[in-house]
């Protein structure tokens, strides 16, 4: 694990429980042979490393919602 990569990645997102999450998943998703956003650097790349230059260059995202417990359940739920 590049831990330069994992700095830049940390400014990036503000959040390291975010970015831990984000990680976590996005190598599952690699590994279960989903394609990377942006070219591997080599062969033996490692997933961590893609999931981290993909959140670094902008490839990978968070959107962070709102629950508001006290709200109405939607129409759709009923």
């Amino acid at each position: 694990m590049n831990a330069e990569l994992i700095e830049k990645a940390k400014l990036k997102m503000g959040s390291v429980p975010l970015l831990v999450n984000m990680i976590s998943r996005r190598v599952r998703q690699l590994n279960a042979g989903m394609r990377p956003y942006l070219k591997p650097l080599s062969q033996n790349e490692e997933k961590v490393d893609i999931a981290l230059r993909e959140i670094v260059e902008g490839k990978l995202t968070a959107e962070i919602g709102y629950f508001d417990p006290s709200a109405p359940a939607s129409a759709a739920s009923h």
